[in-house]
C-alpha cells in the first residue's frame, strides 16, 4: 500500500472519530435508549488514540526513516501498520458491542503488542542511519513512553476482568495511560517530526529542551493524581517536574522566535498556521498544568467532568490533531486547494467553539448554575468538527506522493 493511500485511511479514521462524537453528544442532550453510552465512548477514545493518531505517527515516522535510508521502508513497516489499524477497527467494532470484554481488550492488546514490535524494529533502523541533531532522542523517547503507557492499558484491563470497584485504582490506571500516551508517546513524536521538518534538529539549545522535556515527563503523571493523598516529597518532585517541564516548553518557544525567518522560508503559510495554533493550544495546556499543582484547584478540577473532558480535547484536538494537519500540509504529503483549507478552517471553528462550551459548562458547573440548551450547543459543536473533517475528506486531491527535500 502507498504513503497516499494509507494516509487517505488517517482522514477517514478522523472522520469515523468524528461521528462517534456526535453520537455521544446526541445520546447526551437527547436519547438513543439502544446505545450504551460508556461503550460508545470507548470506542470513540479507544480509536481516536489507534486508529488516527498512532496510525498516523507510525506512518509520518515511517516515511522519516525512508527519505532518510532511500529505500522504501513500507515493506518492512506495512504489516505493522496493517495490524494496528486492525487493531483499531476491532476496537471501533468491540467495544461499542460489548464494552470491555474479551474481543476489546484481545484488540487492545493486539494494539499494544503490535507497538511493541514497531519500536523494536524502528530503534534499529534509527541506529542505522546518520542521526539528525536532536530528532532521534525525540523518537526514541516517544517509542519508550508509548512501551510505558500500556502498563495502564494492562492494568485497566485486569480491572474490567476482576471487576474491581476501588475508584482510585481505576482513575489512577487511566490517567496513567493517558499520561504517557498525550504527553509522551504523542507528543514527542509529534516534536521530533517538527524539529526535523522545520529544520531546528541542529540549533543551539535543541538539547537542553529535549532533556528538561523527557527528564520532567515521568514524575508529570502525578500531576493527574494530586486529588490523592501522596508523600510530600513526592509531592515537591512534582513541583519540580511542573517547573522543569514549563522551562522546557518556554525555551522552545523562544527558540522559535529565533527562527522566524528560517520557519517563513520553509513552512507553507497556511501549515504555519496550524504550528501556531498547536503551539497555542500546548502552551495554554502547560500553563493549566502548573496550576494543577495547586492540590485545591487539582481536585477541584478532577470532580467536574466537563473540564477533564475539555482538557483531554484540547491536547488531542488543539495540540496533536492540528499538528499532524500542519505537519502534512508543510510536507506536501497531498494535493490541496482552497476547498481543503475550507475544510480545514471549519474543523478549527468547531475545536474554538467545542473548547468555550466545554469552558463555560466547566464553569457553570463548579458555581452551580445552568446554562441553558449547553448539551445541544455542544451536539452542534460536534457537527461543526464533523462536517469540517468531511471537507477535508472530500476535498484532498488524487496525486502522487511527495516528501520535501531536507538536509
Amino acid at each position: 500500500m502507498t504513503p497516499h493511500r494509507w494516509l487517505r485511511l488517517s482522514f477517514i479514521n478522523l472522520l469515523l472519530v468524528a461521528t462517534l462524537g456526535i453520537l455521544l453528544r446526541y445520546k447526551i442532550a437527547f436519547s438513543l435508549p439502544f446505545i450504551d453510552q460508556k461503550h460508545i465512548l470507548h470506542s470513540h477514545s479507544h480509536f481516536a488514540f489507534t486508529g488516527w493518531v498512532t496510525h498516523t505517527l507510525l506512518l509520518l515516522m515511517v516515511l522519516y526513516l525512508q527519505k532518510k535510508q532511500q529505500t522504501n521502508s513500507f515493506k518492512k513497516y506495512n504489516f505493522l501498520l496493517l495490524l494496528n489499524l486492525l487493531s483499531g477497527y476491532g476496537m471501533l467494532v468491540s467495544f461499542i458491542i460489548q464494552g470491555y470484554a474479551f474481543f476489546s481488550i484481545a484488540f487492545s492488546t493486539l494494539s499494544i503488542f503490535t507497538s511493541f514490535i514497531f519500536a523494536y524494529y524502528y530503534w534499529r533502523d534509527l541506529n542505522k542511519i546518520s542521526a539528525e541533531g536532536i530528532t532521534h532522542h525525540w523518537f526514541k523517547a516517544a517509542l519508550i513512553f508509548n512501551i510505558i503507557s500500556s502498563f495502564g492499558a494492562f492494568s485497566l484491563a485486569a480491572i474490567m476482568l476482576l471487576k474491581l470497584v476501588n475508584q482510585h485504582i481505576y482513575l489512577s490506571s487511566v490517567y496513567y495511560f493517558l499520561h504517557f500516551q498525550y504527553n509522551g508517546w504523542f507528543f514527542f513524536a509529534c516534536m521530533g517530526l517538527f524539529f526535523y521538518l522545520s529544520r531546528l534538529h541542529l540549533a543551539r539549545g535543541a538539547s537542553t529542551i529535549f532533556w528538561l522535556l523527557a527528564l520532567a515527563c515521568v514524575p508529570a503523571y502525578f500531576l493527574s493524581v494530586l486529588w490523592i493523598a501522596i508523600h510530600p516529597l513526592l509531592y515537591w518532585m512534582v513541583v519540580l517536574a511542573s517547573i522543569t517541564q514549563t522551562a522546557g516548553w518556554l525555551l522552545f518557544i523562544r527558540l522559535l522566535y529565533k527562527n522566524v525567518a528560517t520557519l517563513k522560508v520553509h513552512l507553507s503559510k497556511n501549515s504555519q498556521w496550524l504550528f501556531l495554533l498547536s503551539v497555542i493550544a500546548c502552551s495554554i495546556k502547560i500553563t493549566l498544568q502548573q496550576f494543577s499543582v495547586i492540590p485545591f484547584l487539582s481536585t477541584l478540577a478532577f470532580s467536574f467532568r466537563p473540564i477533564i473532558i475539555g482538557y483531554l480535547h484540547l491536547v488531542l484536538l488543539g495540540v496533536i490533531t492540528l499538528f499532524l494537519l500542519g505537519y502534512i500540509v508543510a510536507s506536501q504529503l497531498i494535493k490541496t486547494d482552497k476547498k481543503f483549507f475550507t475544510g480545514i478552517a471549519i474543523f478549527v471553528a468547531g475545536i474554538f467553539i467545542n473548547e468555550l462550551l466545554l469552558m463555560i459548562q466547566g464553569v457553570t458547573a463548579i458555581t452551580s448554575t445552568l446554562m441553558p440548551y449547553i448539551n445541544e450547543l455542544l451536539l452542534a459543536a460536534a457537527f461543526i468538527l464533523f462536517m469540517g473533517i468531511l471537507a477535508i475528506n472530500l476535498f484532498i486531491k488524487k496525486g502522487s506522493y511527495t516528501y520535501p527535500t531536507i538536509q
